[in-house]
């Protein structure tokens, strides 16, 4: 079975919903699941140094007052804390996410998913600067990846195509949020599910029992998190 799923390390949901995927393949007892991540930026022209805080910015995308912005986004942390996930969405420095992806595409290129881990857990336990390089090149050291490799990639455009052709494929398909999951080509899962409704259509996958469907839960786009 293959899940492939659409994702930014900027969006709370796809973190929160990627780690209930593994819990799913986990309950199931699956052990022949690939996980493909591909990329989708929620903002190209993000900055590459953090300005402001992410009250500010939640408040001023959403029109709320900084009380109910507080509100929304200790809601997201605390379903990132239930899953296990030492979530604090109300630090995080939000900045440029390509260099990130491209270097997850050199990750992928290796058969490394660790680093892709990495960057969910920096961005949002850690709140470091995902658009810093010296961020990066230590999240890729962790992760195991080639240094010289990692410094080919960050000192030219390697990847922004592959990158590219990522959220274009998820455009043809109609997708303009994220997480947005496909498994085996057959059914979706739009949203952040909880794992026992995820489990339900990976159970279906797997049985191949049941007719191409779709699920709809909570999402990142360009004009926010709903």
């Amino acid at each position: 079975m293959k899940v492939t799923y659409w994702s930014d390390f900027a969006c709370p949901y796809c973190y929160i919903g990627e780690t209930r995927l593994r819990r799913a393949i986990e309950l199931l007892g699956l052990d022949d699941v690939e996980i493909e991540m591909k990329a989708f930026e929620l903002n190209p022209d993000a900055p590459y140094e953090a300005t402001g805080s992410t009250l500010d910015r939640f408040a001023t995308k959403y029109g709320l007052s900084k009380a109910a912005a507080q509100e929304r986004i200790d809601s997201i942390s605390r379903m990132g804390r239930d899953e296990g996930i030492d979530f604090n969405y109300a630090t995080t420095l939000n900045t440029n996410m390509l260099d990130a992806h491209r270097l997850t595409k050199l990750a992928h290129e290796l058969g490394n998913t660790r680093f892709e881990e990495l960057c969910y857990e920096a961005y949002f336990v850690k709140n470091e600067v995902m658009a810093n390089r010296d961020v990066l090149r230590r999240l890729a050291a962790e992760a195991g990846l080639p240094g010289a490799e990692v410094e080919r990639v960050l000192g030219s455009d390697e990847y922004e195509a592959e990158v590219r052709a990522d959220e274009h494929q998820a455009y043809a398909m109609g997708v303009h949020a994220v997480p947005f999951f496909v498994v085996d080509d057959k059914y979706a899962i739009s949203g952040c599910y909880p794992a026992d409704e995820m489990e339900k259509v990976l159970q279906k996958a797997h049985d191949e029992a049941f007719a191409k469907g779709a699920a709809q839960g909570m999402t990142c786009g360009p004009d926010g998190c709903f």
